[in-house]
C-alpha cells in the first residue's frame, strides 16, 4: 500500500468525453434497437497522478451529449476534495436535492462514483472487489441475447454453448404470442435442458397479457421471465407472480435503492438485477446488496460487465452475471469470460482502462 498516494488524494480534474461504441449485434427489443452502444467515458484525475475510469450508457443518443455535460458539470463539485466516494455521494445528493436525482442525474452521478471506486482501488494498489473486502475470482455469467429471430437466434445460442456458458438470455415479446413460443422451443431444442434459458420482455405487455403468455411459456422450463410489464407497475408485477409458476425477475429500471425496496415490499419480483449506473454506482450497489441479503433475494447484474463482475464477488447474494459488451471496442483490455465465467484479472481498480486509437475513432 503506497500511503503517500493515499495521502494525496485530491480530486484535481473531471473529463467527460462521448463515443458511439459499434456492437457486434444490435440490441432489438419489443419496444426499440440500439445499433451501437451511446457512452460517456470518465476520467477523475487526481492530484497525485492517479486516474479513476468509468463509463455510463446512456441507451439513446438523443441522451449523449446532455449526459456527458452533466458529468462535466457535477465533475466540478467534486475538484479540490479529497478522494472518498462515500462523501461524494454524499455532497452530489445535498447539492440535487432540490430537482431529485434521478434520470440522467443519477447517471451521472453513479458514473462519478464508479470512477471515484477505480481511482481509490488503484490507490490502494487493489482490485475493486479486494479493496471491498473480497477475492477477485470467476463469476458466473449468461450470454444475453436480443430479439434476433430464429436464424440469428440458433446461431448466437449454438456459440454461446460452444463458448461454455451455461445460461442464455433471450428477447421476445413478438406481436403473437405463437412467435414467442416457436422462438424459445426451436432454441431450447438446440441448447439442450441443461443450458438454463430465460426470456426478457422489456416492459411490452399489459399485466393480463403477461400473465396469458407465461401460462404459454411454462412448458420450456424457463429460468425466469424478465419485466413482463411497466417496471414501474409494481402492483401489476406482483398481480403477475402470484399466478406465474416461472420466477419474475426485475431491477434493471431501478433507480436508486429506494425503488428498489419499494419493488420488494409490494412482492414484485422473485429475483433482482440492479444496473450499477441506475442504482448508484458502487455505492448504491452497496447499499442494494445489502438489502437483497436481508430479504434472500437473489441478485444478478445487468450490462457494465467490467465492474459488476467485481460487485458480484462481494455480493451475499450473487446470482449471475449479464454478458453484454457495451464498451469492448474502446477498452485497453475487455472484460475475458472462460468457461461460462466472467474472469476479471487482479490489476488494481475495475479494469476500465481506455483504448485511446478507439477512442479516437469513435468520438462523437
Amino acid at each position: 500500500m503506497n500511503t503517500e498516494k493515499i495521502a494525496n488524494c485530491i480530486v484535481e480534474r473531471i473529463v467527460a468525453r462521448s463515443v458511439m461504441v459499434p456492437l457486434e449485434y444490435p440490441v432489438k427489443t419489443s419496444v426499440g434497437t440500439v445499433d451501437a452502444s451511446p457512452l460517456v467515458l470518465i476520467d477523475l484525475y487526481l492530484s497525485n497522478g492517479i486516474v479513476g475510469h468509468a463509463y455510463v450508457f446512456t441507451y439513446t443518443p438523443l441522451a449523449l451529449e446532455s449526459t456527458r455535460v452533466l458529468v462535466q458539470s457535477l465533475g466540478t463539485v467534486l475538484c479540490g476534495q479529497a478522494l472518498a466516494p462515500y462523501a461524494f455521494d454524499r455532497l452530489l445528493a445535498a447539492r440535487l436535492r432540490l430537482i431529485g436525482r434521478s434520470g440522467i442525474a443519477m447517471m451521472a452521478c453513479a458514473g462519478l462514483d464508479m470512477a471515484a471506486w477505480d481511482a481509490l482501488a488503484k490507490a490502494h494498489g487493489l482490485p475493486l472487489a479486494e479493496l471491498l473486502g473480497g477475492k477477485v475470482r470467476p463469476v458466473p455469467a449468461y450470454d444475453s441475447h436480443s430479439m434476433d429471430g430464429e436464424t440469428i437466434g440458433l446461431l448466437r445460442a449454438e456459440r454461446a454453448v460452444d463458448a461454455g456458458f451455461r445460461a442464455i438470455k433471450i428477447k421476445i415479446g413478438y406481436k403473437d404470442l405463437r412467435d414467442d413460443c416457436h422462438i424459445v422451443e426451436v432454441i431450447r431444442k438446440r441448447i439442450g435442458s441443461e443450458v438454463d434459458l430465460m426470456v426478457d420482455y422489456n416492459q411490452s405487455l399489459s399485466v393480463p397479457e403477461a400473465q396469458r403468455r407465461i401460462r404459454a411459456l411454462q412448458q420450456y422450463g424457463l429460468s425466469w421471465i424478465e419485466e413482463p410489464t411497466l417496471q414501474e407497475d409494481y402492483a401489476g408485477h406482483a398481480r403477475i407472480r402470484t399466478q406465474a409458476a416461472l420466477p419474475i425477475q426485475m431491477g434493471e429500471n431501478w433507480c436508486g435503492v429506494e425503488e428498489m425496496q419499494r419493488a420488494l415490499d409490494a412482492g414484485a419480483c422473485d429475483l433482482g438485477m440492479p444496473d450499477v449506473m441506475k442504482i448508484g454506482g458502487v455505492t448504491g450497489w452497496l447499499k442494494a446488496a445489502a438489502l437483497a441479503e436481508m430479504r434472500g433475494l437473489p441478485m444478478s447484474s445487468h450490462i457494465f460487465q467490467e465492474i459488476s463482475a467485481h460487485l458480484l464477488a462481494v455480493t451475499p447474494t450473487a446470482h449471475w452475471l449479464e454478458r453484454m459488451d457495451l464498451a469492448g471496442p474502446v477498452l485497453a483490455k475487455p472484460l475475458a469470460f472462460r468457461d461460462g465465467a466472467a474472469v476479471p484479472d487482479d490489476a488494481p481498480g475495475t479494469g476500465v482502462a481506455w483504448n485511446e486509437e478507439a477512442v479516437a475513432r469513435f468520438g462523437v
